[in-house]
């Protein structure tokens, strides 16, 4: 995906050389080090490398089969808060993707996970466990951020072109050494993507494009704040729409 995605974003460039500076830029969990791309604070070469590493570390934080994630549908932030406080226990659980009102993904230990499902369908709550190779977005993650950021500290960092709104603490941000330090806190931190758009959003922005494969990010913007209008650009159909939608 991150590929793809920087394909299209050279595509664009390419075909409208005088596209408008982005307002703001953000990216859901991977899709950060894409942002960063974009806003030319992150060479790709570096961003590939650490894309790779990041995959692997997270990977190699929890043995196979011992993480688990579940999507909780129909819950606010406190309720599935609460929901995670119950089903913990001894284990670790915590929500990991504040996606959009009423859908949140929680992370950690397979059987607190499955305690939390149980719990959540109990209490009317739709609850979907997840097809993942690990429990990404929490703090079983602890050691893949050390060594993220054991990575990210011999890397150059530049000033973005236009601030990028990071997934940790739905803020935007211009320092390079912010960025640096979001990247590394992401890796064991929940995904603020609800609070991101709520921000961009609170900002002015009243026109999105995802850039890359899927229309995911769209409808969760939908939900968040219709005031904010997304074209999905993941092929050439799509990228000849861009002028219509921009106006």
């Amino acid at each position: 995906m991150f590929s793809e995605s920087l394909g299209v974003l050279a595509a664009i460039r390419e075909r409208y050389p005088d596209l408008p500076t982005p307002a703001f830029a953000a990216g859901h969990s991977l899709g950060e080090y894409t942002a960063l791309v974009a806003a030319s604070a992150l060479a790709l070469e570096d961003a590939v490398r650490l894309v790779e590493l990041r995959g692997r570390a997270m990977q190699d934080a929890v043995p196979p089969g011992e993480g688990a994630m579940a999507a909780i549908l129909g819950g606010d932030r406190a309720t599935v808060e609460a929901l995670c406080q119950e089903a913990r226990q001894d284990d670790v659980l915590e929500p990991a993707n504040f996606n959009a009102p009423s859908q949140v993904v929680i992370s950690g230990t397979k059987p607190a996970v499955t305690r939390a499902v149980e719990l959540a369908t109990a209490r009317k709550l739709k609850a979907v466990l997840l097809n993942v190779s690990a429990p990404f977005h929490c703090s079983l993650m602890a050691s893949a951020a050390r060594t993220v950021g054991g990575a990210l500290s011999s890397v150059a960092f530049s000033k973005p072109r236009f601030p990028i709104v990071s997934n940790v603490d739905a803020t935007a941000h211009d320092d390079p050494e912010v960025l640096r330090s979001c990247l590394v806190r992401q890796v064991d931190a929940a995904v603020l993507w609800e609070q991101s758009v709520a921000a961009m959003a609170e900002a002015g922005v009243t026109h999105a494009l995802e850039i890359g494969p899927g229309k995911v990010l769209a409808g969760l913007v939908k939900r968040i704040d219709k005031r904010i209008a997304v074209l999905s650009v993941g092929d050439s159909a799509g990228i000849e729409q861009i002028p219509t939608f921009l106006g």
